[in-house]
């Protein structure tokens, strides 16, 4: 492109014969089969179509050109309308992450996050606009990196060319309430082309560019997307970083500076304790509050996250069985989070999290967390140093779009001393129906316990937000850490429901 040309001004051209589309196409439809088979095959990768741009230009008909070109069994289309039922009861972005094409498939979204952003544009939210390119920026930047190939395609028509695609479409009487819509929607694409540069300019990166086609001519885009197609399945089958290729990860952080990142975990008293008494008093009550805040007609249409994680033996499971005796079995799911299975390796690391997500009036109880890249994957070497690195700020975006969505997010470390933490495993084995509870696991992450204290030291300096704050809760005493627990998810709801 020209230095000062607009973005759109190089698709304004685009013509191609019969004969020369008669005789690239066979060629390119055998490319594109054998590239689709090759990334099924190594599975290393996945291809993100997604299509936006003028209304009538072709999104429609080109995805159904690629679903004919290829094999369509592992492609899947989607359109993305205005959200209806249970997605408009979750999160924005919820929809489209459970929509993303696993590895060795390939995905075509139409306008997808975009729509969201431009609706902003059209009610005059400049400020929200702003940020919401921002998002889009940082979301397509972190679905790079977790291996989905994005292939972005604007597709554009001058304004003559779609004078004759009206007056193409005019002939066809049978299709006259599409043609009245379509031509509004055209009136506004010309109005609005300056809002559709600035889209273009703030959204095309490295990670993921732009490519503006002419739409004008079906042959000439459809063959020009199907190259581009090719371009990207050839990328995603060899992909720069093969998944699970990493190297052990290690602290950046110099050994002077340990205190500093185990600053918070070492402020946290480890002495409160509460009688049997004083427990009984107190559970039901704290119960009872968090039963009558879940049933309010606020809470509907709100939603509940709440996140556990604290070190091995910290009794977490007993405080989760607390709250959940609160609520009624058929508003909350309790989500228990371990290595990743087969199917989740599939997808982003952020996937098997979204898909968890809570319709509003809805809970999700995290037994272990999201946090695990930045704990587990971090200590253990499991991820790479810059997976770990940039987790702290997809995670940090993450709940920020849950908290955006309606959701009250709630995320609990609870810590024991290393003393009690070796009583209570030393219980587990000598208790036969505890034995399930205590791993070899247990005892070779006690080992690296300065290593993990230091890990969740900077977890917690780097992720606790305003909108999802961390609460740190000593649980040498088991009664004390639980009423905490309740204590806290009451007091978080007497706020947001006030």
């Amino acid at each position: 492109m020209k230095r000062g040309q607009r973005m759109l001004e190089t698709a304004e051209q685009g013509r191609l014969s019969k004969s020369a589309f008669a005789r690239a196409l066979p060629g390119l439809r055998e490319s594109l089969l054998n590239a689709q088979f090759a990334l099924a095959e190594k599975s290393r990768a996945s291809l993100l179509v997604l299509f936006a741009g003028i209304e009538g230009g072709g999104r429609s008909e080109t995805a159904n050109t690629l679903n004919a070109w290829m094999d369509p069994r592992h492609i899947r289309t989607i359109a993305f309308p205005r959200p209806t039922g249970d997605e408009h009861a979750h999160p924005p972005a919820w929809r489209y992450w459970r929509a993303l094409p696993a590895r060795g498939t390939i995905g075509i979204f139409t306008n997808a996050w975009y729509n969201d952003a431009f609706r902003l544009q059209a009610r005059g939210h400049a400020a929200r606009f702003a940020q919401a390119l921002e998002n889009i920026r940082d979301h397509e930047t972190m679905l790079a990196c977790d291996n989905v190939l994005l292939l972005k395609v604007w597709i554009h028509l001058s304004e003559a060319a779609a004078e004759e695609r009206i007056a193409a479409l005019r002939d066809q009487r049978w299709r006259l309430d599409p043609l009245d819509r379509t031509r509004k929607h055209m009136a506004a694409y010309f109005r609005r082309r300056d809002v559709w540069e600035d889209v273009l300019r703030a959204t095309s990166s490295v990670a993921a560019p732009w490519f503006v086609v002419d739409g004008a001519d079906p042959q000439y885009r459809e063959l020009t997307i199907g190259k581009l197609v090719l371009a990207g399945l050839e990328r995603a089958a060899v992909p720069a970083r093969k998944p699970g290729a990493t190297r052990p990860a290690r602290t950046p952080h110099p050994p002077s500076d340990i205190d500093e990142a185990t600053g918070a975990l070492r402020a946290i008293d480890l002495s409160p304790a509460l009688s049997e008494a004083l427990y009984d008093e107190a559970l039901p009550m704290w119960q009872q509050r968090l039963a009558r805040h879940t049933r309010r007609k606020r809470f509907g249409k709100r939603s509940l996250v709440l996140a556990f994680e604290g070190a091995d033996a910290a009794g977490k499971g007993g405080a989760i069985r607390r709250v959940t005796g609160a609520l009624d079995a058929r508003q909350y799911v309790n989500v228990p989070i371990a290595a990743p299975d087969d199917e989740e390796r599939l997808y982003p690391w952020l996937w098997r999290f979204w898909r968890h997500v809570p319709r509003a009036g809805g809970i999700t109880i995290f037994d272990r967390t999201w946090y695990g890249r930045v704990l587990v994957e971090r200590v253990e070497g499991y991820c790479s140093v810059a997976d770990w690195q940039r987790a702290y700020g997809e995670i940090n975006h993450f709940e920020e779009q849950l908290h955006d969505g309606g959701a009250i997010v709630c995320k609990f470390w609870l810590q024991v001393s290393k003393a009690e933490q070796l009583r209570r495993f030393r219980a587990r084995e000598l208790t036969p129906y505890k034995h399930f509870k205590i791993t070899p696991d247990d005892w070779r992450n006690r080992k690296r316990w300065d290593d993990y204290q230091q890990a969740v030291g900077e977890m917690v300096d780097r992720t606790s937000t305003e909108h999802a704050p961390w609460t740190l809760i000593g649980a040498d005493d088991k009664r004390h850490a639980r009423v905490e627990v309740l204590r806290t998810i009451v007091e978080r709801l007497d706020g947001a429901l006030a």
